[in-house]
């Protein structure tokens, strides 16, 4: 009996687990799920999946438990997935994950090869689908001997409309302080019309375009950090305008800006008496010393009108109140972090979206007049469990998990799903869970 032990039972996991679990049956499988947090796991599980207390940091447990396993599937955290690599390089197992390939990860390739093994990543939704139905758009387009001149891509966690019920038009359906942090780190770097465009950080969240999605409204995007790294990823050589971004509703970014502009989302440093410091302290930690109330020093201090719809996103986070943050050591974005993960929860009845658009321009043979391609998908979760987010990460991961034990991907080496042989089928399966493109041409 082959064996596949999966490592995390977070967010995202559900669904991954609850897809093989209905497929070890058909192929006689043996499924471990480990976590530190055991009930985590007991929500996701049915029997006879086992159910493990699982430390990725005890080396004897994590050697034990890999070598064992004929796969292995990491959920774990992106930092933590050297730690599983060197263990299943060790022990000759295969390893899949649904997070960013890291350049230490990228480092083992040759190794990996040579034991014949695979080492699959970005198998998630962004990245993952990104990938993969970016690839089926570039390469039939190129296969039709047209020329690509601009590629945009787009993907957002949101909430799903009919729980979609604060001034903000978002809640937390993922890492909550990946979204504090956002576009951090370094400008975010693009190509435009053949030109290198590059956003700093204090100017990101004002630099966003529109995009309407028929059926679903309007959604603004802001560039993703670096776009650039994707022109040899999907093979984009030459293409004048290349560009990944994220997407939230209309409004959203603005009002964030406002916290990037105050040094709110700032995580370099901690903050002094954080303990007994109040929500409306640690605004007016950022404001210059003025007798007038918080409220209004900040509105005069951003430039805010009386009547601008962030007045109201504002004074929904109560920012302005004497609640205690209560946290003993923190950075301001943790401090932010906090308060926003309060207002911004997902409740028990609500659901989530996902969404991500594609466009594409490209010139046919004898024609003067681009045409524009457009590929949208929108996913809505069951529940609170089985999320759009657990969904769109959770079913590629699987359905790779799925191929890569049935022998139908036999590839080695460190990769990503921008290869044929391993988007096409995942893709095809993805349409019978609902996860579909509706492309357009003008």
């Amino acid at each position: 009996m082959k064996k596949i032990f999966i490592i995390g039972a977070g967010r995202s996991s559900a669904t991954l687990i609850r897809y093989l679990e209905e497929q070890a049956s058909t192929f006689g499988w043996e499924i471990t799920v480990g976590d530190q947090d055991i009930n985590l796991v007991k929500e996701k599980i049915t029997p006879p999946t086992r159910a493990l207390v699982f430390d990725v940091f005890d080396e004897q447990q994590r050697n034990l438990e890999i070598e064992q396993a004929d796969i292995v599937v990491s959920m774990l955290p992106a930092r933590l997935h050297q730690v599983v690599a060197l263990a299943c390089l060790k022990f000759g197992k295969s390893l899949l994950t649904a997070s960013y390939v890291s350049d230490e990860l990228n480092g083992l390739d040759a190794e990996v090869k040579a034991k014949g093994l695979l080492f699959l990543n970005e198998m998630g939704v962004d990245p993952g689908i990104d990938h993969m139905s970016a690839m089926r758009l570039i390469d039939r387009v190129k296969q039709e001997g047209h020329a690509i001149t601009d590629f945009e891509s787009f993907t957002g966690g949101l909430v799903a409309p009919e729980s979609d019920n604060n001034p903000w038009n978002y809640k937390f359906t993922w890492n909550p302080r990946n979204v504090v942090v956002a576009g951090q780190g370094g400008p975010a770097k693009f190509l435009q019309e053949g030109k290198y465009k590059y956003i700093p950080y204090n100017r990101l969240f004002r630099r966003t375009e529109v995009i309407d999605i028929e059926g679903f409204g309007k959604f603004e995007g802001y560039a993703n950090r670096d776009s650039l790294k994707y022109i040899d990823k999907y093979n984009l050589q030459g293409v004048p305008t290349v560009y990944r971004g994220t997407l939230r509703r209309p409004g959203y970014c603005r009002a964030w800006d406002i916290f990037v502009q105050l040094g709110a989302t700032d995580d370099t440093y901690f903050m002094e008496n954080t303990g007994n410091m109040t929500y409306k302290e640690f605004i007016n930690s950022f404001l210059y010393y003025a007798e007038a109330s918080v409220r209004l020093k900040l509105y005069h201090y951003m430039h805010i009108d009386q009547d601008s719809d962030i007045i109201d996103k504002l004074e929904f986070l109560e920012l302005f109140s004497d609640k205690k943050i209560g946290l003993k050591r923190a950075t301001p974005a943790q401090i932010l972090e906090h308060i926003l993960s309060e207002k911004w929860k997902m409740e028990p009845e609500d659901k989530d979206m996902v969404v991500m658009w594609h466009k594409l321009l490209y010139n046919r043979k004898g024609d003067a007049h681009p045409v524009k391609m457009t590929s949208s998908m929108v996913v809505l979760g069951e529940d609170c469990v089985h999320t759009a987010m657990s969904k769109t990460v959770g079913l590629p991961l699987a359905i790779a998990t799925k191929m890569v034990m049935t022998g139908q991907i036999a590839l080695t080496g460190v990769h990503i799903p921008n290869r044929k042989e391993i988007y096409e089928p995942v893709l095809n399966e993805l349409e019978n869970y609902g996860i579909t493109f509706v492309e357009k041409e003008e």
